[in-house]
């Protein structure tokens, strides 16, 4: 009996020893959770029930589970590197069948579909096609563009500027683009796009008017009148009064490079009339060239950009999320991949920062969470514990040598 007994213990340290090697094995696995091994005694049962003397049949390994605690999130500046900051785990398809990781060295396949370093291809929520929102019902494959963006074409140019109210009218009565005496200011020439992304001069005149806080603008593309002037009137807080809702449409102008025709907006809102020098405070409009990708980024909510050089970004997906009810309930597949099981419960898919999940930290990843001086600590108190069985062993076997000698 006392062999037995031993025996259970030796074969207890050894498991704890082999437990305490795995860990110390993956001490740099990128998202590896350490384990612990878990016993329990035994005893031997009569018929009867157990007896108030019994001593004990020893010890069995009866779990080794995963500690699911945080790791430290180290920078790697790697766009494509995520870890997650809280609950959660990636979602991946691998082969069609659902798999989960902590780890989140991604890379991209010869098809552009981002995957871990087997295969498994991480999951987002789609885009709707309004680009701005998802589909949190729909999981599809993060795959990354390798087209160009293409250009949009402006539609509307806003600029917001403050006329001297003191200016004199020109020294020239006719208005001529080309000769500065014929009007007071400029906005010196914005640049717009066609539909064929191809850039084009607004630019806008204004000429002081015989009336008090009256100004007339006109409106050019590439040195070609679109639309005639139109009146600018201040009240006398400087205020623009007129137009009424601060836009001039102008006429459409015909690009000959063979793009559609370009009809724009001039958004002049807030623009004003002081006594002081000229001064435009905004130029924007709201179309671009083709760009060419640049770069692509991750927001702690997951949604995973395109960013291209003509300043477009375009949301690709939202990076999906998963947990458990039991996250020890899970069962390890190797390569820092697990599976859910009955035990683990049903799997709750969501975007990161929502609930319970954790938030995406892009350019980074999760180290290990095993503390080496805690193994080591671990392995002396289980070389031990095999020792001790070891030398119980040897003191059973005297005894029995010296039952067996007695004549």
């Amino acid at each position: 009996m006392g062999f037995n007994i031993s025996l259970s213990g030796i074969n207890a340290a050894n498991a704890d020893l082999n437990v305490t090697a795995n860990n110390i094995a993956n001490v740099n696995t990128t998202g590896f959770k350490e384990s612990r091994a878990e016993f329990a005694d035994l005893f031997s049962a009569t018929s009867y029930g157990l007896s108030k003397n019994a001593v004990g049949s020893g010890v069995r390994l009866t779990n080794v589970a995963q500690q699911f605690s945080q790791g430290n999130n180290e920078q790697t500046g790697r766009s494509l590197d995520m870890a997650i900051s809280g609950e959660g785990f990636f979602t991946m398809s691998m082969n069609g069948a659902r798999v989960y990781s902590r780890a989140g060295n991604f890379q991209t396949d010869q098809a552009g579909y981002v995957t871990n370093p087997q295969g498994a291809r991480l999951q987002v929520f789609a885009p709707n096609a309004d680009g701005t929102s998802f589909d949190s019902g729909r999981l599809t494959d993060l795959q990354l563009l390798t087209t160009d963006s293409p250009p949009k074409q402006t539609g509307k140019v806003n600029v917001a500027f403050t006329l001297p109210a003191n200016a004199k009218q020109p020294t020239l009565a006719t208005f001529d683009p080309t000769d500065s005496n014929s009007y007071n200011q400029s906005t010196g020439g914005i640049t717009v796009y066609d539909s064929l992304g191809v850039s084009h001069t607004q630019t806008s005149y204004f000429v002081k008017t015989a009336t008090a806080n009256e100004w007339q603008v006109y409106n050019y593309v590439d040195g070609q009148a679109v639309g005639t002037p139109t009146t600018l009137s201040f009240n006398d807080a400087g205020a623009l009064t007129n137009p009424a809702n601060g836009q001039i449409v102008m006429d459409p102008f015909t690009p000959t490079t063979g793009a559609g025709t370009l009809a724009m907006t001039l958004d002049v809102t807030g623009s004003t009339q002081y006594g002081e020098k000229f001064a435009l405070r905004n130029t924007q409009q709201d179309g671009y060239a083709a760009g060419k990708l640049n770069e692509i980024t991750v927001s702690e909510t997951g949604v995973v950009y395109a960013r291209y050089t003509n300043g477009d970004d375009k949301p690709l997906g939202q990076v999906a999320l998963t947990t458990f009810n039991n996250s020890q309930g899970l069962e390890a597949k190797g390569n820092n991949l697990w599976v859910e099981t009955f035990s683990s419960g049903t799997p709750r898919t969501g975007a990161p920062d929502s609930s319970n999940l954790g938030k995406v930290q892009a350019g980074s990843l999760e180290s290990s969470t095993v503390d080496l001086t805690e193994q080591l600590v671990n392995m002396i108190t289980a070389q031990r514990n095999f020792q001790a069985n070891s030398q119980m062993v040897s003191t059973m076997d005297q005894i029995t040598q010296t039952i067996i000698n007695i004549r």
